[in-house]
């Protein structure tokens, strides 16, 4: 534990060297143009990374909304595929959807 404390020190002794040293102006300036542009990245207008966040979110949930309509339209096309094959399917269809009845056949709607 001591060692990892000793170490943090040396890193932080190293670190006010730099910004004190002889050299500090360089290291400040960089310092801030570093700042600058990690800022302009996150909170600048454009192209930023919280807008790539927001689209990458924005194309996730596009990507599931596709794959639902997918899943719905096999759904269909299955049922479209039976009423077109079988024939008794068919005419419970028309009968339960468009209310079609068979001439002198009385038909009830119920609601």
């Amino acid at each position: 534990m001591s060692d990892r404390f000793s170490n943090n020190m040396e890193i932080r002794d190293k670190i006010k060297e730099i910004y004190k040293g002889e050299n500090r102006r360089t290291a400040w300036f960089v310092t801030v143009v570093l700042v600058f542009f990690i800022g302009s990245w996150f909170f600048g207008s454009g192209n930023t990374i919280i807008s790539w966040i927001k689209e990458a979110r924005e194309l996730n949930r596009q990507e599931r909304q596709i794959e639902e309509y997918r899943r719905q339209i096999e759904a269909m096309e299955g049922s479209i595929d039976q009423r077109e094959t079988d024939i008794d399917t068919l005419e419970k269809f028309a009968r339960e959807q468009y209310k079609f009845a068979v001439p002198g056949e009385d038909v009830y709607v119920i609601e």
